[in-house]
């Protein structure tokens, strides 16, 4: 990597940059000398490219207005890089401005501004906040920036990323769960279960069986030899299926579904195993937008939980 921060690079965009544009002012000043021939016997210069026979292309010069346009540009050129960083590290402008001079003065207005109201949210409890219509505003504009990357903007998630508009929780539903997410951030494991079943027909009547513990479509057959095998399974997502929020094991007696609910899928997550990470914001978020991140997160789950069921 000391390569790429070289002092050689500073000076080879110095030089560069000042070759190309005192190249571009000398190219002008030879081209302004170039005058168009005139009178009855005088022979236009060509560059030699003929077309349908007889339309040739001439050489002659630029108008003077496009000329000096192109002056006016070159002079502004030479104008910007003395006033700003634009010849590498080593010559920064007379005006000293940075690019992260430039933000930290804009985040730094920005937390004059917003800095009382997020202390002053940040202060009630994430229950409280749920009520708050413009806290949950703003937390939706901090949910949609850093976090539908993965959720989406209406936070039903996608395959392999959790639905955080249901009342269905991996880590725990409690507004102190749902913020220790968003904190320090969620690492799930399920190892391949595979062996600890037993061959690949024994994977398929466990997946059946799953399916049995949400009422879904299965083979009842199928499903009854697969109850026992099930025990592998039950240190982590309990004898009936029904989780462990402290390990981030899943329900399996609902419909809510995170990598898919056939037979395939079922079948593919006992035999491969399934890992997910989710980052922490702690570092990257203050704690006055964890704060109310989690308060807007919070609130879809309350609700998720007081919407009647789906029939």
């Amino acid at each position: 990597m000391t390569d790429f921060t070289s002092i050689f690079w500073d000076y080879y965009i110095a030089i560069i940059t000042i070759v190309s544009v005192v190249g571009c002012g000398v190219f002008l000043w030879s081209q302004s000398k170039v005058r168009v021939k005139v009178g009855a016997q005088a022979d236009p210069d060509t560059t030699g490219h003929v077309w349908d026979g007889d339309l040739q292309e001439f050489h002659n010069p630029l108008p003077r207005w496009w000329m000096w346009l192109f002056y006016v540009t070159v002079i502004f050129s030479v104008i910007y890089l003395i006033l700003f960083p634009g010849l590498g590290t080593k010559f920064g402008g007379i005006l000293g401005w940075t690019s992260s001079g430039q933000h930290a003065a804009e985040v730094k207005a920005a937390e004059a501004r917003f800095g009382p109201i997020l202390a002053q949210y940040q202060a009630q409890p994430i229950e409280k906040l749920v009520g708050e219509s413009r806290a949950l505003q703003m937390g939706e504009r901090i949910f949609l920036n850093n976090c539908a990357q993965c959720h989406g903007s209406d936070a039903r998630g996608t395959r392999g990323f959790p639905n955080l508009a249901d009342a269905e929780w991996l880590w725990g539903g409690t507004a102190e769960a749902i913020q220790a997410s968003i904190v320090a951030g969620r690492k799930g494991a399920m190892p391949p279960m595979a062996a600890a079943v037993g061959g690949p027909d024994d994977v398929t009547d466990v997946a059946h069986y799953v399916l049995s513990l949400s009422n879904s479509a299965h083979d009842s057959v199928r499903a009854a030899r697969g109850q026992g095998k099930f025990a592998a399974c039950a240190a982590c997502h309990g004898a009936e299926g029904k989780g462990n929020p402290a390990l981030g094991a899943p329900d399996l007696t609902n419909k809510s579904w995170l990598y898919g609910g056939s037979v395939a899928a079922i079948t593919e997550t006992i035999t491969k195993g399934r890992g997910g990470v989710m980052p922490a914001f702690k570092g990257i978020l203050s704690e006055a937008e964890l704060h109310l991140v989690a308060a807007y997160v919070y609130g879809l789950n309350k609700s998720a939980a007081a919407a009647p069921p789906s029939k």
